[in-house]
């Protein structure tokens, strides 16, 4: 035995020496599949009803393990240990009985009899690591703290629950002052998995404690990026803030180096006599899409450019590069020349460069763009785009609103990369291409009032303009030129994620609407929907399974499977902040779980009151700080002294997991799969069209 213990007794050798290998499923039975029906129609306690009257009457090993299951899902916690200890009694050989057991009495607080029924199980490539956190976990729950590091030491050099055991050994280290120790694993955690954002504040914590107090600053930013209702983060950021230091005297003109770095492009120009669509990008937007508060906007062409305004008056006629600035005061906006002149405008004006011939494309950098807006990863850059620049004077928002006005297929050049790393497999990005143009024609317009099309974040596709360009992502756009994807002759809606993690969910599943080409369908290799069980989650999602979506080549794993621990204070917090005082957090009932797995529905279980979060957005936003990467997820609560001390999330997938799965068309490209057959997996009754233009 690998794993950490305290010395078992004969009859837990003789249990351990007779356990076999995990009884095989067997296909479910008539009764079974109509209990499994009412779990899938949103009838959890009359699911777990038929399940329980199956076990009784049938004994059934797969009836047993449902009931467990829904029945812990449900926090019926007397109704799960009671089940637990019955399967155990008629079945004390089957692994997956005992884990599964096992699990129930740690959630509920039971540490010794988890401990006991843990230590029967075998190590198994794979499934060990799961074994050393559940076996640590019970052991901090009877205060054996150096069996408990032991076991999450053996965890924490593992493959699977690399930023779980990670953050657990971390905590560990933190409470014992040992905060060396406890920011290496914390930075294990976060280095592994970056949205796993109670990781991130525990180690911006130890940081500090650490003496490291620029970083523990930089780490606390990050946290508040994506939570920034959060006081204790709020006061830690006040508290760490740098102290300015004084400004080096500024240069002199003539001692201040001016370089105008433009990239050699190549216009693109159709082929034929029908030219491209044009789109109008909103640059530097909000999360939500609309325009910012904006008072100056400085853009350096790369080519002589004619400035017009909104009636196709000439402003100005100038040589390029040089660094212009629309700015808008009292006055009113106007555009500011490199010599301080400045030429009035009362709407727009428009920027256009012009190339010497039809072989040298022009581009304009627009300098301090806000990009990832509220996600960890914003950032303030300077972006270089083809086309026009028009800068838009929004008056009942007082606000200058960047355009970048430019033709359908350039566009898309600049979103490839932002939204598929461009070494993913040439099919995929085929596909990728395919669902940008198809979303860009179907939302055009979407951001009218405001002068534009669409925005440049991910609320729309995010979009970086020529600074993201790739020589791959450009040929997979050049290579389906035209190509959409419709529904009876119509623009589908072309949702993507960035992994399903095994399955997609559908459309009406995840709270939006019911439509023919966004239903479930599985990237699993080794399992069928055919079979599927309510139980099967648990193994779904807290062990690797073989899926097109695990495609693990230039993405991190966290994206396909994830943890999260949830402390209950914390949990409380954020219910309280964000929707209402229910006292502190008794249970997370998921009350709506599809096929897919995905949770819509989740009650959430106070003291004092109860809060429901319907859809998968809202469930993503109120269970822990910044955002769950997905609702596919199963929880567990961990009890101490009958009362949750946190919960522990395991989930698959990363977005809402409609449409495509961008993670999983890498994965069937490298298969084999061209990128029509992708997409006609992902989108079953959508169809390509050729040269919709």
């Amino acid at each position: 035995m690998k794993y950490y213990t305290k010395k078992m007794g004969w009859m837990g050798l003789l249990g351990l020496l007779a356990l076999s290998a995990t009884a095989q499923d067997t296909p479910p039975q008539p009764d079974m599949q109509a209990a499994a029906e009412l779990y899938f129609s949103y009838e959890p306690q009359k699911a777990l009803a038929a399940y329980i009257q199956l076990a009784e009457q049938t004994q059934q090993r797969e009836a047993f393990l449902n009931a467990i299951f829904i029945a812990q899902e449900q926090n019926e916690r007397t109704q799960a240990t009671r089940l637990a200890a019955e399967a155990i009694r008629l079945f004390p050989q089957d692994n997956e009985v005992v884990e599964t057991a096992a699990e129930v009495y740690l959630a509920d607080g039971q540490y010794k009899r988890a401990e006991q029924l843990l230590s029967q199980l075998p190590e198994e490539p794979g499934r060990q690591e799961l074994l050393y956190i559940n076996l640590a976990r019970a052991q901090l729950g009877l205060h054996e703290k150096e069996l408990a590091k032991s076991n999450l030491k053996r965890a924490a050099g593992g493959k699977v629950h690399t930023p779980l055991s990670n953050y657990l050994l971390g905590l560990l280290y933190e409470e014992e002052k040992d905060y060396a120790a406890a920011v290496k694993h914390l930075k294990v955690a976060v280095d592994y998995d970056q949205q796993f954002i109670e990781a991130r504040k525990h180690y911006a914590y130890v940081l500090e404690k650490a003496g490291d107090v620029n970083e523990a600053y930089r780490q606390y930013k990050m946290v508040y990026s994506s939570d920034k209702t959060n006081p204790a983060v709020k006061e830690a950021i006040a508290r760490l803030k740098p102290k300015q230091k004084p400004e080096p005297p500024k240069p002199t003109p003539a001692q201040t180096p001016v370089r105008y770095l433009h990239t050699l492009v190549k216009p693109v120009i159709s082929l034929d006599d029908k030219p491209f669509p044009q789109i109008k990008v909103g640059l530097g937007m909000r999360q939500n899409g609309k325009p910012p508060y904006r008072t100056k906007v400085r853009f350096i062409p790369s080519h002589p450019f004619t400035a017009t305004d909104e009636k196709g008056k000439v402003l100005v006629r100038a040589e390029a590069p040089s660094t212009w600035t629309a700015v808008l005061e009292k006055s009113g906006p106007y555009l500011l020349a490199p010599n301080g002149k400045k030429y009035p405008f009362k709407k727009s004006v428009l920027i256009t460069p012009q190339s010497p011939s039809n072989e040298e494309g022009h581009t304009i950098i627009v300098k301090q763009l806000m990009s990832g807006a509220g996600m960890t990863w914003a950032s303030v850059d300077d972006k270089e785009f083809r086309g026009q620049l028009q800068i838009i004077y929004h008056a009942p928002l007082g606000t200058l609103i960047p355009v970048n006005v430019l033709n359908l297929e350039e566009y898309l050049r600049g979103v490839m990369a932002s939204e598929m790393p461009p070494k993913f497999p040439i099919d995929a990005l085929r596909a990728q291409a395919i669902l940008a143009r198809t979303y860009a024609l179907k939302h055009r317009g979407q951001f009218k009032t405001y002068g534009y099309d669409i925005c440049d974040n991910q609320h729309c596709q995010v979009y970086h303009g020529v600074t993201n360009e790739s020589e791959r992502g450009n040929a997979a756009v050049e290579s389906t030129a035209g190509q959409t994807l419709t529904y009876r002759g119509r623009l589908i809606e072309s949702v993507f994620s960035a992994n399903c993690g095994g399955m997609t969910q559908s459309a009406k599943d995840a709270g939006w609407y019911d439509t023919p080409y966004l239903h479930t369908v599985s990237d699993y290799k080794d399992f069928s929907l055919e079979n599927l069980q309510p139980y099967h989650f648990r193994s779904l999602l807290q062990y690797y399974h073989d899926a097109y979506s695990r495609y693990n080549k230039k993405v991190s794993m966290a994206a396909f499977r994830w943890a999260r621990v949830v402390e209950e204070k914390e949990l409380r917090n954020i219910i309280k902040r964000q929707k209402k005082d229910i006292g502190e957090i008794k249970a997370l009932i998921p009350m709506r779980r599809s096929r897919s797995g995905y949770v819509s529905q989740l009650l959430v279980k106070g003291t004092t009151g109860t809060v429901t979060l319907n859809k998968e957005n809202v469930i993503r936003n109120n269970l822990s700080l910044g955002l769950l990467r997905s609702s596919y997820f199963i929880v567990q609560p961990n009890y101490e002294n009958g009362k949750p001390k946190y919960f522990v999330f395991y989930g698959g997938g990363w977005g809402h997991g409609v449409g495509f799965d961008q993670t999983g068309a890498a994965g069937r490209a490298e298969a084999g799969q061209d990128y029509k057959t992708i997409l006609q997996h992902y989108f079953p009754k959508a169809e390509v069209t050729e040269d919709n233009k």
